[in-house]
């Protein structure tokens, strides 16, 4: 079952958060109608096009979405009506949202980053970062490094994700990758400084 978590007691944002794998539950709620309004739905990575042009045409909400590394069918055509915001920063009513995709490059395939890589990238962003400050949220797919990731290449995290969070110090930084089954929402999570941390493999519901 999802969890629902608030970051503030005014206007409030119910998002779907999605990534990794297919969650069955997750369908059943949407197709018995039990899943709660969701005012935007983002997916943190690899999954299937179909899956998320699924959820896209039965909730009723905009799905934005990052790729993960196993993500090569993506398409404007493949998914119609979702929209890639890797590389920009997207304001839903008063919430400021940073896309980054991919994971740490391991064997050279479609959106893999070096962390040099990933370090220039959000070098040339600097300038925009700071203008739309606050940031209030960070979606990606890999975790930041010794948060959440794992000591094989390919998913080990972003050391500078760690930077990120420091700089803007978000209310919530959320990604994938990471499979693994939680049975509370407050396994997912970790918290630095100010930031929740949020591994979100399968799918959870956030109020903001």
């Amino acid at each position: 079952m999802p969890h629902t978590v608030p970051l503030s007691t005014r206007h409030r944002l119910r998002l779907l958060f999605v990534s990794d794998f297919k969650e069955q539950s997750l369908i059943q709620e949407i197709e018995n109608r039990t899943l709660p309004p969701i005012d935007l739905t983002i997916s943190c990575g690899d999954l299937a096009p179909e899956y998320l042009t699924y959820i896209r045409n039965r909730i009723e909400a905009p799905l934005y979405y990052v790729k993960g590394n196993h993500d090569i069918r993506y398409t404007p055509d493949s998914l119609p009506g979702c929209r890639n915001i890797h590389g920009k920063v997207v304001t839903v009513g008063n919430l400021r949202i940073l896309g980054l995709e991919g994971s740490m490059w391991y064997n050279g395939g479609p959106n893999q980053y070096t962390e040099a890589d990933m370090k220039k990238l959000l070098f040339r962003m600097g300038l925009t970062l700071w203008f739309k400050k606050p940031i209030h949220m960070v979606i990606t797919h890999a975790p930041p490094l010794g948060i959440h990731d794992k000591e094989d290449l390919c998913h080990k995290g972003f050391h500078v994700f760690n930077r990120l969070i420091a700089w803007l110090g978000p209310d919530y930084f959320i990604h994938g990758h990471i499979h693994k089954a939680f049975n509370r929402f407050e396994d997912r999570m970790t918290i630095s400084g100010k930031t929740k941390i949020i591994n979100t493999c399968g799918h959870t519901i956030i109020e903001v």
